[in-house]
């Protein structure tokens, strides 16, 4: 039978779910408007402002882990945990919950990954940063191409521990956060 991914450690877990890129793959894109259709309809009586397509498979031609984030954007004055316990109620795992952010996923199983796999970001609107770099990075392909490098060379490095991999490109992606702040100032 196996354990369950509850009952496993972080280690286990890396290493039943290792970090691995494909090539762009415009099924991505389906298999948003897929979500965030299911999403908008699950979530219809709940204070949202903005679902988005978020992370590298919203950046178009770049290598990228296939998963699918999303970010849904509550309004400010809503309770964060009522719209959580929704999203957990509809299939998706509770995989973390900090100071106004929780995350869940879907599509992670006890033998490995399922064929779509999705990583869904609840916070409140204004919390955004994503948005920014996505849009950047898409209208800066040489930027984008530049973190496609990066990835690929953190990929095997990093292959079986999440954290140090994504703390590896923090930097990166401040950095060109910021700047997309500064040249898109007010768009979200």
């Amino acid at each position: 039978m196996g354990k369950e991914l509850s009952e496993m450690s972080l280690e286990e877990l890396w290493e039943l779910f290792p970090i691995f890129l494909v090539e762009h793959n415009d099924k991505w894109n389906i298999y948003y408007d897929e979500i965030e259709n299911f999403l908008k309809i699950t979530l219809s009586k709940y204070p949202i402002e903005r679902i988005s397509h978020i992370g590298s498979t919203a950046i178009s031609g770049i290598w990228a882990k296939d998963i699918v984030d999303v970010l849904i954007e509550v309004s400010k004055d809503s309770d964060i945990e009522n719209t959580a316990k929704v999203i957990e109620k509809n299939g998706f795992i509770r995989m973390s919950t900090e100071a106004d952010r929780i995350s869940f996923n879907r599509g992670y199983m006890k033998d490995g990954f399922a064929d779509k796999v999705f990583h869904v970001h609840l916070r409140y609107a204004g919390d955004n940063d994503e948005l920014y770099f996505r849009d950047y990075l898409n209208e800066h392909t040489q930027i984008a191409k530049e973190y496609e490098r990066m990835k690929l060379q953190l990929w095997k490095l990093f292959e079986h521990n999440r954290d140090a991999y994504t703390d590896a490109k923090t930097e990166f992606v401040k950095k060109w956060t910021s700047e997309a702040k500064n040249v898109y100032t007010g768009r979200y």
